[in-house]
């Protein structure tokens, strides 16, 4: 079966919305350019913030004069011990300096919309942010025992490298004989080979205790998680979940239900209140009992 042909692809290519406008696109931009644009604002929004107590938040590391524990990046003690859980995606969206985001956007510009166009973008947008959350995994987990690989725990983690990875991987397996040029320096290879390449560094890197072994586990699991989700994309049905659709028709059943059983508890309530007055008379009833009671009756008149 060709991958066009599969019921997630056609799925997420058709017309999409979360809400009012977002889905397939976000307002008619990609995923892909939203993306690049958060990080670009982000980015500059801590420069403009630089040397503000106000701009702490956005301090992705000590390029712009802050200490590594601002309110986005990811610290161990903080993230995992200290259940700060939004570190876990924000930041994916903070780089250490210029050349760090210029990389890693430049890897998303060229690579990452040939994800979305495969996954739709919903799906994309998942695959993106559990590619990042899967490298600060990894990450995490391999801090835990920093004498064997020199993971300091103590250290910050940021960017968005974990999740480039596992587009990258994602490519290859899509299209591994799809040609590509490097850059720097110019040599034509396939995806495959490029893929391979960029993790036999990272693994090369990690195993060897580099100064940036951290930062090469994150880029293994990011490509991980991205193997993952390209070999067993029903995982990430669940997105399915958001669509107007779906989305709707729960809120309605909710409703529905939180009103059945509003009406069945009025109705005994009702009840017990005609039951009184049958036993001891309407004068026995508190001024609350008579108001539910009224109620009532005027919405029984109403009913017709």
């Amino acid at each position: 079966m060709a991958w066009q042909d599969r019921p997630y692809y056609r799925e997420d290519t058709r017309s999409e919305s979360w809400g009012s406008g977002f889905g397939a696109r976000f307002g008619g931009a990609s995923v892909v350019i939203w993306l690049l644009g958060i990080n670009a604002a982000a980015f500059l929004l801590n420069a403009v913030l630089v040397g503000s107590q106000r701009g702490q938040w956005l301090a992705p590391g000590p390029t712009f004069g802050f200490d590594s524990s601002g309110w986005g990046v990811f610290r161990l003690d903080r993230a995992v011990w200290g259940l700060q859980l939004w570190r876990w995606v924000t930041y994916q969206f903070l780089h250490h300096d210029f050349f760090h985001q210029l990389f890693n956007m430049f890897g998303l510009y060229f690579f990452g919309p040939i994800m979305e166009r495969w996954w739709g973008s919903r799906r994309f947008l998942a695959f993106y942010l559990l590619c990042g959350i899967g490298a600060a995994g990894l990450y995490s987990l391999f801090a835990l025992v920093p004498r064997v690989l020199g993971v300091d725990a103590s250290t910050s983690l940021v960017g968005a490298s974990g999740s480039i990875f596992g587009i990258l991987v994602g490519c290859a397996i899509l299209y591994p004989r799809q040609r590509v040029m490097l850059i720097f320096p110019p040599v034509p290879m396939t995806m495959r080979t490029l893929a391979l390449l960029f993790l036999g560094i990272a693994l090369v890197s990690l195993m060897a205790g580099s100064a940036n072994a951290g930062g090469e586990a994150a880029h293994l699991g990011g490509a991980a998680v991205g193997w993952l989700l390209v070999r067993r994309p029903g995982l990430l049905n669940f997105t399915g979940w958001f669509s107007r659709g779906r989305l709707g028709q729960k809120l309605q059943r909710t409703r529905r239900q939180r009103q059945r059983r509003r009406e069945d508890a009025e109705r005994a309530e009702v009840d017990r209140i005609l039951d009184r007055v049958r036993d001891e008379g309407l004068g026995s009833l508190t001024h609350r009992e008579k108001k539910t009671l009224q109620r009532a009756t005027e919405r029984r008149r109403r009913v017709g």
